[in-house]
């Protein structure tokens, strides 16, 4: 079940943290390319976030959430490289739920959850305005790559590949 004070903790921590960060309002969607369209801005500016279930040995397993752009997918393989796992997939709805405190299609790219291991892609990083869904279906927010990179403090790794690959 979502915590349902994911958004207030997400603004308690930018503000606190002092990044300049703007709200967009629009219709309730949770889809990257459908919301990046009401947003007005390219998908490749979007983060994508996806919970991942990430077998390390046959007693360890971890879960990891995975930020790319947009407009790519997560590379599964990179994943298992990057945490010499055995495994790597897809994490089923109601761990997903758990874990990132918010329904599909608003998971945030950021984790208040020390079982979720935060990995974020170069690219979305790099980004100089990288958009989101809040938590919400309705609103969104956009942040500069760089001060996301500060505030959520993920591990950064390539684990973007184009999404037709």
């Amino acid at each position: 079940m979502p915590d349902h004070d994911t958004y207030d903790r997400l603004i308690s921590l930018l503000d606190s943290s002092g990044v300049g960060y703007t709200f967009i309002d629009h219709e309730p969607e949770g889809t990257t390319e459908a919301v990046s369209a009401l947003r007005g801005h390219p998908v490749s500016e979007a983060a994508k976030c996806i919970v991942l279930r990430v077998k390390v040995d046959r007693r360890t397993t971890r879960h990891v959430l995975a930020v790319v752009p947009g407009d790519r997918r997560v590379d599964l393989d990179a994943v298992k490289t990057l945490f010499a796992a055995r495994y790597v997939g897809f994490s089923d709805a109601g761990t997903a739920e758990r874990l990132a405190r918010a329904v599909p299609g608003t998971v945030l790219p950021f984790s208040f959850d020390p079982a979720l291991e935060l990995v974020a892609d170069p690219d979305v990083v790099a980004q100089p305005r990288l958009y989101f869904n809040a938590a919400r279906l309705d609103r969104s927010l956009s942040l500069a790559g760089a001060d996301y990179e500060r505030v959520a403090r993920p591990r950064v790794a390539r684990v973007a590949v184009p999404a037709g690959v």
